[in-house]
């Protein structure tokens, strides 16, 4: 798939899949990686997880037909026949004039770069309807650019069907999110604008810091 064209195109396949490694190619490309980037490989029986943390991006795979990998597994240890490509990460890494406060963010997200294409594009389900039953009035994709905030997405989306976090103090807490169920997409949002007791008055201009895709929810 192109790197331009809808993410979600991805779910579903397996880690070998041509079209999956004509993606990660892509990216390398796009990040300037003459050479292969190869994913830090985190197995458990329930997850695995493929991180590229020079391309800003990990992919959450599901082990299918009673397969359980065990913990440590390396890359070519794996039954990539009975991985489902389940969830998608994209990282957005804020440029910062001041080092980040120590516990600021999870020490794991810390190693990625920012996804090296913007923008990218979301699909968006046209069928979606309201709690009254009626059609919303979305556009068809929204164009995700590293500087767009949580109005934006609100815009294009409609009200979240589920969202928290941003309590406690700005200091430690955890920053808002909002999920989508139905499109399949969960966007975290990070800095200042995001924790604490005010972040959901403040969150509307608070700049995504994780988008998750996923199969929607029926």
């Amino acid at each position: 798939m192109s790197v331009g064209s809808n993410v979600k195109e991805i779910l579903g396949l397996h880690p070998l899949a041509p079209s999956l490694a004509r993606y990660i190619s892509s990216l390398s490309t796009h990040a300037s990686r003459s050479d292969p980037v190869i994913p830090e490989v985190k197995s458990y029986p329930d997850a695995v997880y493929f991180n590229y943390f020079a391309l800003g991006l990990s992919l959450l795979f599901s082990p299918k037909d009673g397969y359980k990998p065990t913990t440590g597994l390396k890359l070519s240890d794996l039954n990539n026949d009975k991985l489902i490509l389940d969830s998608i990460y994209i990282y957005n890494v804020p440029k910062q004039a001041n080092a980040p406060a120590k516990g600021a963010s999870r020490a794991a997200e810390l190693a990625f770069s920012t996804y090296p294409i913007s923008p990218f594009v979301l699909a968006i389900d046209p069928d979606i309807k309201d709690k009254d039953g009626k059609p919303l009035s979305r556009p068809p994709t929204l164009d995700v650019r590293m500087d767009i905030s949580g109005k934006d997405f609100v815009h294009a989306l409609g009200e979240p069907d589920r969202k928290g976090g941003g309590a406690g103090p700005s200091s430690g807490s955890i920053g808002i999110w909002c999920e989508w169920s139905k499109d399949g997409i969960m966007v975290e949002f990070g800095g200042d604008e995001a924790k604490g007791p005010q972040a959901w008055e403040r969150g509307k201009d608070a700049i995504w810091k994780i988008i998750t895709i996923f199969s929607p929810a029926q």
